[in-house]
């Protein structure tokens, strides 16, 4: 393995071609660290049995059992030959089906009373659990001297494997690894925390941390070693982070203050309310932020409704006050339009600046997206060039090179989690100097999150809705167990419709031989939700996610008729969509049966039914944002949640803690709760496989808190990690070069 080996050095180099390229292919581990820090699933305790009763479908498993028996069956007139061995553990039975050459050599070794570790994908035959031609490796075989030692030790270690490659194999490999750096002494190891605070906290050292985590002789080893890993990831994350915010508050920016009864004080006068107690604090952090010479890099998140548009209107009318240009950049058309329409409404004359009829200290509104035809496209152009038009509202047609800005002060990104880096990025970079940044969004954060993902952002929280705000009832329609509930489903809609309220129905998807791989909008879980459509249906084959196209003729000739049902999804022109959406918001439309595209911004107060056909293939925060679109007015909201999801299964236990709470921050824990921590860190912001292993956001709030206070303080005494050669390393080699980059675009 060379002279002294490094966690750097290729897997190819430490354990040979075939096992190498098996793990860079199938478990995207390419060097010894990778390989080090590719951690145990869990541990099996000698003389404990995996419960067979519990083994998922379709998956990739190891277990450890014991034989029952085995018997040698033919078939083909006696030309082919197929044994089964029936394992038991106690709580349940698995079979183990061989055929043709492998019979032989399997049943000299599969013999009952054995015990070992089989490995396979599980499928069903005949209504039994079978594990077909499965990987094996006996436990208690003499002449295995090696499996006999291995397996003598109290915790037997369970890798994340796949079906090229056992979990005893990758045990090999890593005990390959461990034997060649004990054997240097771990002389070219770097750890990333410091001596002082490793010693302060009483951490493991790596090496130790190495041994117990991949060798443990108890339970308390494998305690230890999770504690110093975790440690690791979460201060190296962290310092990251803090480099960031202190790179950030180095930055030169144009501080906008609001001018005394200019544009600000005109529009809050004629607010016909007064704002929460809420609102008047966040708006007052996102001022004196504004205030400052170096840029706003704020997170706002709130519960759905809880006026955010309007706190971040008020921060774009400062700006402009001040002299210089508000941009706000929302992910659909859609939406683009409804915060137009909304933000001019709100406004009135003060959006009408230069305009007969204008405000004399109002400004100028528009709209750019990318639909937009020659002449109006033209007009927002030069609006926005000439600094007559403050503020701006629209859609990644912002981000083009053609677009140019007199002075722009403020970039505002309403649902953070639907852009990628780049396209902020890209606004960001068209002010004269680094504008100010606020990022929106109504799926609310966990704590620990905000400071994993959104680390480098002052996090601001609107928790408290308006008053006014009626009170959202949300129940489960098990259509495929109760029939009866979906029919007594559009019977509701219509009392509602007849009381002179309206409703949304949204489905999955489009239709209208739409292609296979559905774009974002209909693509459940592709909004920041990549746990949409994980396992609701019934056994076996799922139909079809139900469309928008066929349901809107089904109801309207059916449950619905005689109600005014129209369709609304994001194939559709943006001039028809826009018609549809304004017909709906001024009552001419009974049912809107939609896509997803309604899910954020669209504010009709008069809707007071939502009903989410196929809920199960959503995600929990967007069966959140959904239902936050009811219950905007005076009259009390329905969300109505029809699944035809087995009992039993989590995607309806998902769906009963939808229903069973308001609360997003608490709906947030649950999603987190039930999704790879991967997803959450990855899709919520760089895309990249998330750096975290060990820890978990939600399980190590005091880890992260601490290693945040750890890491701002250490590098508020050194920027450069110049006396921290190590971590410095370390930042390149547990944070991989892609979601670095990200971080330091922030």
């Amino acid at each position: 393995m060379g002279d002294v080996p490094s966690l750097d050095e290729p897997l190819k180099k430490a354990l040979g071609g075939n096992t190498a390229k098996v793990m860079a292919e199938h478990l995207d581990l390419h060097t010894a660290g990778d390989l080090l820090h590719h951690y145990p699933r869990r541990y099996a305790e000698r003389g404990e049995l995996t419960r067979l009763a519990d083994l998922p479908l379709d998956e990739h498993v190891t277990v450890v059992a014991r034989i029952a028996d085995a018997r040698v069956h033919s078939f083909n007139r006696g030309r082919g030959q197929r044994l089964e061995v029936n394992l038991t553990d106690g709580s349940g039975r698995l079979q183990l089906v061989f055929f043709g050459r492998a019979v032989h050599q399997a049943k000299q070794k599969l013999l009952p009373g054995r015990r070992g570790m089989f490995a396979g994908k599980v499928g069903v035959f005949n209504r039994r659990l079978q594990l077909s031609h499965p990987e094996f490796k006996l436990l208690d075989d003499e002449d295995d001297t090696e499996s006999v030692e291995r397996f003598a030790r109290a915790l037997l270690p369970i890798y994340p494997a796949c079906a090229q490659l056992s979990t005893w194999k990758i045990e090999q490999a890593v005990e390959t690894v461990l034997t060649s750096m004990e054997a240097t002494g771990w002389s070219a190891l770097t750890d990333p925390l410091p001596a002082a605070l490793r010693e302060q906290r009483g951490l493991a050292t790596l090496p130790e941390a190495f041994r117990k985590v991949h060798r443990p002789r108890t339970k308390a080893d494998v305690a230890d070693a999770r504690a110093r890993l975790k440690w690791d990831e979460a201060f190296v994350l962290q310092t990251v982070l803090a480099r960031r915010r202190m790179a950030e508050s180095q930055v030169p920016a144009v501080p906008r203050r609001p001018s005394v009864d200019g544009l600000l004080d005109g529009f809050d006068a004629r607010l016909p309310f007064t704002l929460t107690d809420g609102q008047q604090r966040v708006s007052r952090e996102i001022l004196d932020d504004l205030a400052r010479e170096h840029p706003m890099h704020r997170l706002l998140q709130g519960e759905v409704g809880s006026g955010k548009t309007l706190v971040a209107l008020r921060a774009m009318l400062t700006v402009v006050d001040a002299g210089g240009q508000a941009a706000m950049l929302a992910p659909t058309e859609v939406l683009a339009q409804q915060h137009h329409r909304s933000v001019t409404g709100m406004m009135g004359e003060l959006a009408e600046g230069g305009m007969l009829g204008g405000a004399e200290h109002g400004t100028k509104v528009v709209l750019l997206t990318g639909s937009m035809g020659t002449a109006a496209r033209r007009r927002a152009l030069l609006d926005l060039a000439t600094g007559e038009a403050g503020v701006v509202i629209g859609t990644h047609a912002l981000i083009e090179d053609k677009v140019q800005f007199h002075d722009l002060g403020l970039v505002v990104v309403d649902e953070q989690h639907r852009f990628g880096v780049e396209q902020r990025d890209a606004l960001r970079s068209k002010g004269k100097q680094p504008p100010h940044l606020l990022v929106m969004t109504a799926t609310p954060i966990p704590r620990t999150v905000a400071m994993t993902v959104f680390g480098d952002l002052e996090t601001s929280v609107l928790d408290q809705l308006p008053a006014g705000r009626a009170p959202i009832a949300s129940h489960l329609v098990p259509a495929a167990d109760k029939p009866h509930f979906l029919a007594r489903t559009w019977e509701r809609v219509r009392e509602e419709a007849e009381a002179g309220h309206q409703a949304y129905v949204v489905c999955p998807r489009i239709g209208d031989d739409e292609p296979a791989s559905p774009g974002r909008e209909h693509a459940p879980g592709s909004d920041g939700d990549p746990d949409g459509d994980p396992d609701g249906g019934a056994d076996g084959e799922r139909r079809p996610p139900l469309a928008v196209l066929d349901l809107v003729g089904q109801l309207g000739s059916g449950p619905l008729s005689g109600l005014r049902v129209e369709a609304l999804h994001g194939r559709m022109p943006p001039d028809a969509k826009d018609a549809v959406m304004r017909a709906f918001a001024s009552g001419e439309v009974d049912v809107l049966v939609a896509t997803t595209v309604i899910e954020v911004g669209v504010d009709v107060p008069n809707a007071t039914v939502m009903v989410i056909m196929d809920a199960d293939r959503f995600g929990v925060s967007q069966l959140h944002q959904l239902r936050g679109r009811v219950g905007r007015g005076a009259a009390a909201g329905l969300c109505l949640l029809v699944t035809e999801a087995h009992e039993a299964s989590p995607a309806r236990s998902r769906l009963e803690a939808v229903a069973g709470t308001t609360d997003g921050f608490e709906l947030s824990r649950i999603d987190l709760e039930q999704r790879r921590e991967g997803d959450v860190l990855g899709q919520a912001q760089s895309g990249v496989r998330s750096s975290l292993r060990m820890l978990a956001v939600i399980d190590d709030e005091e880890v992260i808190a601490d290693a945040r206070s750890e890491a701002t303080a250490l590098v508020a005494g050194d920027p450069d990690l110049e006396d921290h050669p190590e971590l410095r390393t370390a930042l390149d080699a547990l944070l991989d070069k892609e979601r670095a980059a990200y971080l330091d675009k922030g």
